[in-house]
């Protein structure tokens, strides 16, 4: 007999699985679990007699994730005959789990406030990779030889069973902190204990702390030095409702084993009088440095700090750092509303990944490549393969190297599109849908290749007053009243049009009068209106393009009529959802398309993608559901093109 659970996830990475594998082993339970069609099948010997001890272990030790969704149970008849194996192919960048939080705060524990704690299911184990086959010789802990008793628990059965990056006090990492005048050393619970409570006070008495976490270069500081490259590190679980207006999706998220990045409302009106805005983007301590910060700074009484991803360069009072070569990822940053979830942008959790049917082919684009690896295809960052024998190359255009002699190339927005069809597997459907990466454009699969049907077009800044201008009769005038009226805002546009890649939203946010001249910055001011619909801006088609010009001129009619810089901004996005839906129904009419694709960053936007919901509310779009809906996608959907 076997005890069946079914765990319903949106993610093929194994984490989670290896998790209940650890668990399985240690109670000596053998066990069939495996992952197809969006499940975790875990069949377990029901006449084990531990496996009630088991699944209790599971409930209380499994990790939180963004990815499961729902659990069943049943019985059959199956026989149960050996031990579930773990699959380490490749480590990844996670949160802590909830087993080696505890562990960090045991005062038992040989690992008590030691900062470089993983086991093989969390923490931050990627950033020390160097090459393949992941073992501890490829990686950054290859001079650190475990101790007597890491070593036993790598060859016993449970979480650290072939921890490639197993240590602790005894054989890990000293870490040294350091100011202007003096620099200590920690290398034991004691001093790592003193260590970070001499760098939580520091931030309290105003001082801008450096961390290389495992995650890499962090910069820390109190929360009344916001600047638009902030992000909130909530540190006290318990009263991130008293400063966050979160929905209960939220919440969960910021506390999952993912620990991602969310753009959300704020409560706190001194963050908002900080921030200048009703929104910040926020997420909770990931790896045992930061997780140890964040104790000692609620000894003191901080519930938040700020933070920014910066280089060992960035200058600050006080730096904490060791010796191990870290190699960081870009954070996970996630999309939640209360019908839909997704990766707006990032590297973590979706790379390196072992997915997706594999084609005799390299797939390149920027840092990442693809290549057949058995049945499907690894990605990861190229550094970390030698060389493959392929068929073929596909490679992102504007790459100079040559990398095949049968190389070929393909574009941002096809690969992103791409990607989308492969991960859903609709390969054998004709689809339309939309790319938004600073510039839309629209594209069709025919069941064979993609095509554009409506490329994006470059936004220039040359001449752009004198375009504005021209643009009809009359607008003459009003560039002649933004320069009169708005002065500040036209000298700013004449100093852009020397400017060589300008973005869009860039010339947007100026016209807005916002500090962050970017599309976060035009995002942020949108989250301020508070009404029920903006007011149309100006998103129509010229020569089958979108109109730039009429986009931007449109924007500063209503400046001039002293429309509030929010409903402007929340009607930019309102207006661009229109024109997202209007053109993908012309198309799916045209085309007789049955699926609706969207992908590209920007419609990672709450406003945005509210709108694009509503309208396509008879035939929700299909997104990408492993990767970021953004650029980082590209290397998957290359693959297939």
């Amino acid at each position: 007999m076997a005890f069946v659970l079914e765990l319903h996830t949106t993610t093929e990475q194994k984490y989670i699985s290896n998790y209940i594998t650890a668990l399985s082993r240690k109670f000596d339970i053998n066990s069939d679990i495996s992952m197809h069609d969006d499940k975790i099948i875990c069949a377990f010997d029901s006449e084990h007699e531990k496996l009630q001890e088991c699944l209790d272990s599971l409930a209380q030790r499994l990790p939180a994730s963004l990815f499961l969704k729902s659990s069943s149970y049943s019985e059959n008849d199956e026989k149960i005959e050996k031990l579930p194996i773990l699959d380490l192919k490749y480590p990844l960048n996670l949160g802590l789990c909830p087993t080696c939080q505890q562990e960090l705060f045991d005062v038992s524990s040989r690992r008590y406030y030691y900062p470089f704690i993983s086991c093989n299911c969390c923490g931050g184990n990627y950033g020390f990779l160097n090459d393949y086959p992941y073992k501890r010789e490829n990686t950054s802990f290859k001079f650190l030889r475990p101790c007597s008793e890491c070593e036993e628990e790598m060859n016993n059965k449970g979480l650290r069973e072939s921890h490639v990056h197993n240590s602790c006090h005894t054989c890990g990492v000293p870490v040294r902190l350091v100011n202007k005048t003096t620099e200590r050393y920690a290398n034991d619970s004691g001093s790592f204990r003193t260590m970070f409570e001499v760098a939580a006070k520091a931030i309290v008495d105003d001082k801008k702390l450096l961390i290389k976490t495992t995650f890499g270069y962090r910069l820390f500081y109190k929360h009344t030095k916001l600047n638009n490259d902030s992000i909130l590190m909530m540190i006290n679980a318990s009263k991130i409702t008293d400063h966050l207006s979160l929905i209960t999706e939220e919440f969960n998220a910021l506390l999952s084993i993912e620990r991602p990045i969310l753009h959300v409302t704020l409560k706190n009106e001194e963050l908002k009088a900080l921030s200048n805005a009703n929104t910040s983007y926020a997420k909770y301590p990931d790896d045992g440095f930061t997780i140890l910060l964040g104790a000692e700074l609620q000894k003191l009484g901080v519930d938040f700090i700020a933070y920014e991803d910066v280089d060992e360069n960035c200058d600050a009072d006080i730096l904490m750092d060791y010796d191990l070569n870290v190699n960081p990822q870009k954070d996970m940053r996630f999309f939640i509303n209360k019908d839909i979830q997704f990766i707006g942008e990032g590297e973590r959790v979706s790379f390196p990944s072992h997915n997706l049917c594999a084609k005799n082919v390299v797939s390149i684009a920027g840092n990442f490549a693809g290549i057949p690896q058995g049945e499907m295809m690894f990605f990861d960052k190229m550094e970390h393969f030698e060389r493959v024998q392929v068929m073929g190359a596909n490679v992102l255009e504007g790459t100079l190297e040559k990398y095949h002699e049968n190389q070929k190339y393909y574009s941002q927005d096809e690969a992103s599109f791409m990607s989308v069809i492969a991960e859903h597997n609709l390969f054998d459907k004709k689809c339309v849908g939309a790319y938004f990466d600073e510039e839309p454009s629209f594209l069709y699969y025919d069941s064979k290749k993609v095509l554009r049907i409506v490329p994006p077009k470059h936004f220039s800044s040359e001449n752009l007053l004198q375009n504005m201008a021209e643009l009809r009769e009359g607008s003459d005038r009003l560039i002649e009243n933004l320069k009169t009226k708005m002065p500040e805002i036209y000298t700013k546009l004449e100093v852009l049009q020397d400017r060589d890649n300008v973005k869009l939203f860039e010339a947007t946010a100026i016209i807005l009068g916002l500090d962050d001249e970017s599309m976060r910055g035009v995002t942020k001011e949108a989250m301020k209106f508070i009404g029920k619909g903006g007011i149309q801006i100006d998103t129509h088609v010229k020569d089958n393009r979108f109109d730039h010009i009429a986009f931007l001129s449109s924007i500063v009619s209503y400046q001039l009529a002293d429309v509030s810089s929010s409903i402007l901004a929340y009607s930019i996005f309102e207006s661009f959802g229109d024109y997202f839906s209007e053109i993908i129904g012309e198309l799916k009419s045209k085309t007789k398309a049955t699926e609706t694709i969207l992908c590209g960053t920007h419609f990672a936007n709450q406003s945005l993608f509210s709108r694009m919901q509503r309208n396509l509310k008879a035939t929700p779009p299909y997104m990408s559901k492993n990767y970021p809906i953004g650029k980082e996608n590209a290397v998957v959907g290359g693959v297939y093109i």
